[in-house]
């Protein structure tokens, strides 16, 4: 390992950065033209089923499952490896550029909605569901929420880029990051030991947010990295992690904008509850 003497003034070169070079920018703003489509729906979802997109395609779906017809959704994908995420349109929603983004029709004005953990406190004021009204437990909730948001980018951006998509692996990042990443699980386990559910008894947002990251990665769906992390010794968290996974919406929820997988688990755009059932790329063939 070559040690590295940082310059005086950064300067961006293009040629680095390993698998996500062609997408990877120091400046934001579009690159190209380009509208994004409108469904029938009030609710229209731009996003893919990374774990930050997983997140809301659950929470639309199990809005779903109570039989709240109000919350039927429009899907759209967004290929953020081809950079669909940097269209005008797009930023026009997220000026951030990340996925996924929301445009809410359903009041008398339009709103956009960006940022995920935004995106299902919005769904569950509108709504009324999977947030408690209590006020401690609301407060609860709130805090393993952002818990996520704070906590996630060790898992993806340092963890998972240095273990998995880094063009070189080096011990040290790898080791930093992974020591963070099982202190985080710790923190959870630790939880969960005492919860059903993270945020107390009830099933709420949190849940949803928490575990499309590491409920995935301890399920072995995120960077091969189970064994690695010694998921197993983890008991609560496997226990809460299955538990979620065998919630029908949210089976549903993660084949939404799905693009890898299994062609039966790929939904690559969803537009009515049928969707499930006869536009799975095993049906259709063809991309979305």
């Amino acid at each position: 390992m070559t040690e590295y003497t940082p310059p005086d003034v950064w300067t961006w070169d293009a040629e680095s950065g390993g698998k996500f070079a062609n997408i990877n920018r120091p400046i934001a703003g579009p690159t190209h033209d380009k509208d994004l489509q409108v469904g029938k729906h009030p609710f229209q979802l731009y996003s893919l089923a990374t774990p930050n997109g997983v997140k809301v395609t659950v929470m639309f779906e199990e809005l779903l499952e109570l039989g709240i017809k109000e919350a039927e959704y429009d899907a759209w994908l967004i290929n953020i490896g081809d950079g669909d995420q940097f269209g005008s349109g797009f930023v026009a929603v997220n000026p951030n550029s990340k996925i996924p983004a929301l445009m809410d029709h359903s009041g008398d004005t339009p709103q956009r909605v960006f940022e995920s953990g935004a995106i299902l406190l919005h769904l569950a004021e509108r709504f009324g569901k999977f947030l408690p009204t209590d006020t401690a437990k609301r407060t609860e909730t709130l805090s393993w929420l952002f818990w996520q948001m704070g906590s996630a980018p060790y898992l993806g951006g340092g963890f998972g880029h240095f273990y998995a998509y880094a063009p070189e692996k080096f011990e040290y990042p790898i080791n930093r990051f992974t020591m963070e990443t099982k202190r985080q699980l710790d923190v959870l386990d630790r939880q969960l030991a005492e919860h059903e559910f993270i945020a107390g008894d009830e099933y709420t947002i949190a849940d949803m947010a928490i575990w499309s990251w590491y409920g995935q990665l301890v399920l072995g769906r995120l960077y091969s990295a189970a064994e690695f992390l010694d998921v197993e010794s983890y008991e609560n968290v496997m226990r809460w992690a299955k538990a979620i996974d065998a919630r029908p919406a949210v089976q549903r929820g993660r084949m939404v904008n799905r693009t890898f997988g299994e062609p039966e688990t790929q939904l690559h755009q969803r537009h009515d509850a049928s969707d499930f059932e006869t536009k799975t790329q095993d049906k259709i063939g063809d991309p979305a």
